[in-house]
């Protein structure tokens, strides 16, 4: 029940912040015709697991707990494949066809390589 507890508490936390992030990339962008709330959200939220995943198979510097707060409750409520589909369907539906092409492309190519990136940092590091 503890560990429940604990994923839902990281949840909470990660998706406040996914909230509030996204918005002020909203707000200090400017511009409304692409999601770059959710891009950057996503890039970070993959650098940032990348990066402590890589630091827990190396150092084991967490404990199961702590690995359940930041992995799955915080950065699983963090990032969000759920707001990129939508808004990847509603560029589609709004004939924004290259913008929701080049939405896929960054989502995928930078979620991946900042991940990798990530995990290649707490590498190095150690």
């Amino acid at each position: 029940m503890f560990k429940i507890l604990v994923v839902g508490l990281g949840g909470f936390f990660g998706s406040i912040s996914r909230y509030l992030l996204s918005n002020l990339v909203f707000q200090l962008s400017g511009q409304h015709w692409f999601p770059l709330g959710t891009l950057t959200v996503n890039v970070l939220g993959c650098l940032t697991i990348g990066w402590l995943a890589g630091l827990a198979e190396v150092k084991a510097v967490f404990s199961e707990e702590v690995r359940l707060f930041l992995l799955v409750g915080f950065l699983g409520g963090f990032t969000t494949f759920s707001s990129f589909g939508h808004e990847t369907v509603n560029l589609f539906r709004d004939s924004q066809n290259l913008f929701a092409m080049l939405n896929i492309s960054l989502q995928i190519g930078l979620c991946l390589g900042a991940a990798w990136l990530g995990y290649h940092i707490a590498n190095i590091s150690l």
